[in-house]
């Protein structure tokens, strides 16, 4: 089985740009399931009924969010949609699910969503306790366990996915924005890489417009970001898992310029 993950869409191009991509991303590398992250994916923070739409029509089985969940009220509409999680260690009680799980080539594949509580600026519950008790409730029900932890630091990610070795088939990082390069399966058998990317303005600082954020880090002034114009990338990774042991056996990065 092939799982194609989308690193952070951004913006109304970005969406444009993964519409077009996603089908040609698929049949090259034979995808059978696909998980984009779209909460930067409406003017860069939050997601939209419309964008939500146009993401699963290109191809995405699910959609995973993470600290700009909330940023477009029309989320409340569809976040109980089983295509769409936000992070699973939200304060309980909000609407939405924390993961889900569907059924592709008869293995039962759950697709969790967290966040990372290191500069965040987000109240969370522990990420590390709550993948441990998705794990211990889910572990006799799924064959695959696939974690997009959205957080800021790398240290953070890296314990994650030491610490879910084993037992989760694949963790994965969002949104620093930035591709990393250390993909590999750690030691009992998890595909780690710490951030699979943007996909959204090439020339701009992690989405945003070069000249506002300069302008924000030479004076420290408040300046609204806005998004970048120009060419596009898509950031993403395919994880190659073995249909007999369910373990990765093989991490694609995908970069395209």
């Amino acid at each position: 089985m092939n799982i194609l993950a989308i690193g952070d869409i951004v913006g109304e191009a970005g969406v444009k740009r993964i519409s077009k991509e996603l089908p040609k991303i698929k049949e090259k590398y034979n995808i059978d399931f696909t998980i984009v992250n779209g909460e930067n994916s409406a003017a860069g923070m939050g997601i939209t009924k419309k964008i939500f739409d146009t993401l699963i029509s290109a191809g995405a089985n699910i959609i995973t969010l993470g600290n700009h969940t909330w940023g477009k009220k029309d989320i409340f509409s569809f976040i109980e949609d089983k295509k769409i999680i936000r992070p699973a260690n939200y304060s309980k009680g909000l609407p939405g699910k924390g993961y889900s799980i569907f059924t592709c080539k008869e293995k039962k594949i759950a697709v969790i969503n967290l966040i990372g509580r290191t500069e965040m600026g987000i109240l969370s519950e522990n990420p590390f306790i709550i993948a441990q008790e998705i794990y211990e409730k889910l572990k006799n029900k799924v064959d695959i366990f696939v974690l997009d932890f959205h957080a800021e630091a790398t240290a953070e990610k890296i314990a994650m996915g030491y610490y879910m070795d084993g037992k989760y088939n694949i963790v994965y990082g969002t949104h620093t924005h930035v591709q990393s390069a250390d993909e590999h399966i750690l030691e009992k058998g998890t595909g780690y890489i710490t951030d699979i990317g943007m996909t959204g303005p090439k020339k701009s600082v992690i989405g945003m417009d070069v000249e506002v954020s300069l302008k924000r880090f030479l004076t420290s002034l408040p300046e609204r970001y806005k998004i970048a114009d120009g060419e596009t990338m898509v950031n993403g990774c395919v994880f190659k898992i073995n249909d007999e042991t369910n373990r990765v056996e093989e991490i694609i990065r995908i970069n395209t310029k």
